[in-house]
């Protein structure tokens, strides 16, 4: 059997101090495997600077000139992670592919597992933490709390995946028929249904640079995974709705009852708060159905997932 052509497809946005520890260490590794006639020898890792405001695209210019196995793609402006990932995945042309974070906080030398993996019949291998130490504890115990409401709310995903894992040219082609834009491909890859497997390892500490992931832009995207797969949460403020409803009718025959029998009602502390719960609940709604209609918005627009401004090192 022919050897397969690896693409290992690495977003970068503001990597400019990560990328001279990261390139040469995926580098040796794709050379170690292309070594052991595990992969072609024309394999490439293909880093997309996702419109990076510091000095990653002149870094990834001089990374490029100095190996023939590094390669980049430049999106014309900042398009976001998933966006940046498609972008190498379908950008490039492989056999099979791997997609890692620049910071390496997955393991790159399970990269040689997933290949086995893939040679063993699996389209797709995911990378799985076994352990989240070099997390803070909020980040972790908030990790574990998304997973779940996935699960409960029927969202297949794979726990403690993030987006290192290996697809066949294959599980890309069948990718490349989901056409939303609001991204989550977490949730969307388990969809493809081919055979897989996983590799595990422990997440270790970023070795230089901040994380991308601040906590508003991991609630958006923690929300954008559950609204953008999932129905549940419009289905439970419909059944809230009508909880409220029923328990605002009950009152009513309550109060109308004390006013019969000559009872005084007082207290408007008391009618004041049931009114702010209630136009909190209200607001609440407005803002879950609200975020159904942006999604909406945003998909009828059907505007590109990204712009390529140049690609070098991916002729051969």
């Amino acid at each position: 059997m022919n050897c397969p052509k690896l693409n290992v497809i690495v977003p970068c946005y503001n990597e400019e101090e990560m990328l001279p520890k990261s390139a040469p260490v995926l580098e040796r590794i794709l050379v170690g495997l292309i070594k052991k006639e595990l992969i072609a020898p024309t394999s490439r890792v293909c880093f997309v600077n996702d419109g990076s405001r510091d000095n990653t695209l002149a870094v990834l210019k001089k990374l490029t000139q100095k190996s023939g196995h590094l390669a980049y793609i430049s999106l014309s402006r900042n398009f976001g992670h998933q966006a940046a990932l498609l972008a190498g995945l379908f950008e490039t042309e492989a056999d099979i592919y791997v997609t890692i974070d620049a910071d390496l906080q997955d393991d790159p030398e399970k990269i040689a597992d997933m290949v086995q993996k893939y040679l063993e019949g699996n389209e797709i291998v995911y990378g799985v933490r076994t352990s989240r130490e070099s997390d803070s504890w909020f980040k972790e115990k908030t990790a574990r709390l998304f997973y779940r409401l996935q699960s409960l709310m029927g969202i297949k995903t794979i726990y403690n995946a993030a987006d290192f894992r290996l697809m066949s040219w294959r599980a890309v082609e069948a990718l490349r028929s989901f056409r939303e834009k609001n991204l989550f491909l977490r949730g969307i890859i388990p969809l493809l249904g081919f055979r897989s497997a996983e590799v595990f390892y422990p997440r270790v500490s970023r070795a230089a640079g901040e994380t991308k992931y601040p906590f508003f832009k991991m609630f958006s995207f923690a929300l954008n995974g559950i609204v953008g797969f999932s129905i549940v949460p419009i289905r439970f403020v419909t059944l809230m709705g009508m909880i409220i409803s029923f328990i605002g009718f009950l009152l009513l025959l309550w109060s109308l009852y004390r006013v019969v029998a000559g009872e005084t009602i007082t207290g408007w502390a008391s009618l004041f708060s049931a009114m702010m719960f209630f136009n909190g609940i209200i607001i609440f709604s407005l803002g879950v159905i609200g975020e159904y209609i942006g999604k909406i918005f945003t998909e009828v627009k059907d505007r590109p997932l990204f712009i390529i401004d140049q690609k070098v090192g991916l002729d051969s």
